[in-house]
């Protein structure tokens, strides 16, 4: 009887390995991995790991390793079929009945393997073809060389409806396994079988174990809808339960500890290029259940890297609600977002893998995502709207099955509204000087910075201050204070050399105050600045978000575009004090005891 890799896969994500080789071997827990004496040869220091999260033991004395089948195996003595059917049996999984029709299936599966493969050589042929002259050039054009090409298997099928297929029959493969291979379409309203993939760059998909078993493909002609297709469910394939290069990833992500989530087979391929090997992407289709789990089954807490435009925000929020049923204990997800406009092939290019470092380090926790996504842009000036939050918070954590991160979940987002609600605010002080500074000019770098966007504080302040946002001084003045981040990321150097006139600034984006605040402190340190420097600076901190707000690009004068977005910053300042002021007038007139006019 032969067993199908899901199964399998899913018996050992069943199976406790710790507490199955612990029946035999006195285990002792160090870090995240437990450790004994080696069964299969003497020893007297333990040199034996068994890792629950990697599915796997081994014995760095003599070199015995595997997964609970092969423990079964070497210590039971066990065929595998017979490893299969105990492991089944204590984790409730339900073995399929095997027939002479079920052997048939699985030799066409071997066979079917060949096909796609002999398919995979034929497009890398034809994309150095004369014909494929036009897919090199989209390739170049988004800075891939022929060398890059053949790292990734990529192809090119012809514009002809039928070249595949007669490859394939020269190769005296039937046209009934080029149909089950997904390759060709059957013949239909009178029309001859044609190839399923014509005129596109093709990009294989393997499986976990390296096997080609389909393709996506981007079309060459710009009107051409949809841009981009994959084959089509068969024995081999099933888009929803595989993720692209995840073989290669697999390996990779376990040595980096995390797994990189991207949103396309280019995006994969740009961040694999600059060195981030454990990248995969979904085939298509938003993440689904079978692909959350294979990704835990590699890393506890995976990165979603997606675009910041609206539908990346919003892939974001589907992945989000999908893990919150099945989260546990050490699992969870990350949210990276891209600055707008933005892909990993274009942001890499433009700031380096440095840069894109920074931005993965900063991912959001998926507790900040949520409650980001109930609050960020929301008016909670009333307490119906306030308590709406409270609602659609407490129907997030309904959907956690697990009770003890479900009470975790439950007891932070309370925290977060009541600091951001319900907290007494503190009683006002006098002004004070302008922050960062004492008499006589001297640099003090402990003030206050005002909080994070997203914190309860952030919250709180843009909840009073909603009136005055909505104006469009406010707008114009957002824009200033964004140029002045970026700014001060791009060329954090200006903050030693105009420390006084940074720090006596008054900035109404919370965000800009704290990098303020960060650089402001360095420079009184007496750091040089250096942008690296910086950067690992705030990585350190686990503050590398704000560089990655303000992240832009370098400008040729930046102390003389400095000094005009100061001028500019104080001007819409000054307006908004005047239009405050007036406003606190016209209130305090409205709201005198009448003059007796009128009665």
């Amino acid at each position: 009887m032969r067993y199908g890799e899901g199964l399998l896969a899913e018996i050992r994500q069943r199976t406790d390995l710790v507490a199955l080789v612990g029946r035999r071997v006195k285990l002792v827990r160090k870090g995240r991995e437990m450790w004994g004496c080696c069964p299969f040869h003497n020893e007297k220091s333990p040199s034996f790991k068994v890792n629950n999260e990697r599915q796997s033991y081994k014995c760095f004395g003599c070199g015995k390793g595997g997964d609970c089948f092969t423990w079964l195996i070497e210590v039971e003595g066990l065929s595998f079929p017979e490893s299969v059917e105990k492991l089944a049996s204590e984790a409730g999984v339900e073995l399929p009945k095997w027939s002479p029709e079920d052997e048939a299936r699985e030799q066409q599966k071997k066979s079917l393997y060949d096909v796609v493969e002999l398919a995979a050589k034929f497009y890398e042929t034809q994309l150095f073809e004369p014909g494929g002259r036009e897919a090199r050039e989209y390739l170049k054009g988004r800075g891939l060389d022929s060398a890059a090409a053949k790292q990734f298997r990529l192809g090119y099928s012809p514009g002809g409806n039928g070249a595949l297929i007669k490859h394939l029959t020269e190769h005296n493969v039937t046209l009934d396994d080029i149909i089950a291979a997904g390759l060709a379409r059957p013949a239909d309203d009178g029309r001859p079988m044609r190839d399923f993939f014509y005129n596109r760059v093709m990009f294989p998909i393997t499986d976990g174990r390296s096997r080609v078993v389909a393709f996506g493909a981007r079309a060459l002609e710009a009107d051409a809808k949809p841009k981009y297709i994959n084959t089509g469910e068969t024995s081999l394939f099933s888009k929803g339960s595989q993720l692209y290069n995840f073989a290669t990833a697999r390996a990779a992500a376990i040595k980096a500890g995390t797994i990189i989530v991207a949103e396309g087979y280019m995006d994969v391929i740009a961040l694999v290029r600059a060195d981030f090997a454990h990248s995969v992407a979904p085939l298509g289709t938003a993440l689904t259940e079978d692909q959350l789990h294979l990704l835990w089954r590699t890393a506890p807490e995976p990165i979603l890297a997606f675009d910041g435009d609206a539908a990346g925000l919003k892939a974001a929020h589907r992945a989000a609600h999908l893990a919150l049923p099945h989260l546990k204990a050490g699992y969870s997800l990350r949210f990276a977002f891209l600055p707008t406009g933005e892909d990993p092939d274009s942001y890499i290019a433009a700031n380096g893998a440095g840069a894109m470092t920074v931005l993965l380090e900063a991912a959001l926790p998926l507790s900040q995502l949520l409650w980001r996504a109930e609050t960020d842009g929301k008016d909670f000036s009333t307490p119906e709207r306030r308590a709406g939050l409270e609602h659609a918070l407490r129907e997030i954590v309904s959907h956690i099955t697990d009770a003890k991160i479900a009470d975790y979940y439950r007891r932070g987002f309370d925290e977060l509204v009541f600091n951001s609600f319900k907290r007494r605010a503190p009683a006002r002080t006098p002004q004070r000087q302008a922050p960062g500074f004492q008499g006589g000019g001297r640099f003090r770098g402990d003030f206050k910075p005002r909080p994070l966007p997203g914190t309860p504080e952030a919250v709180s302040a843009s909840v009073q201050g909603s009136a005055l946002v909505r104006s469009g001084q406010a707008g114009a003045r957002h824009a200033k204070e964004m140029e002045l981040g970026r700014l001060l990321v791009e060329s954090p150097e200006i903050a030693l050399a105009e420390a006084e006139s940074l720090a006596n600034l008054d900035l109404s984006d919370p965000s800009l105050d704290r990098l303020r605040h960060e650089l402001l402190n360095l420079a009184a340190s007496g750091s040089s600045l250096e942008k690296a420097g910086v950067q690992a600076h705030f990585t350190r901190k686990g503050i590398a978000e704000l560089l990655v707000r303000f992240a832009g690009s370098a400008v040729e004068d930046p102390q003389a575009s400095f000094q005009r977005t100061v001028a500019d910053l104080r001007e819409l300042a000054g307006h908004q004090t005047d239009a405050r002021r007036l406003l606190e007038r016209r209130k305090a007139f409205s709201e005198r005891p009448g003059d007796g006019r009128g009665t």
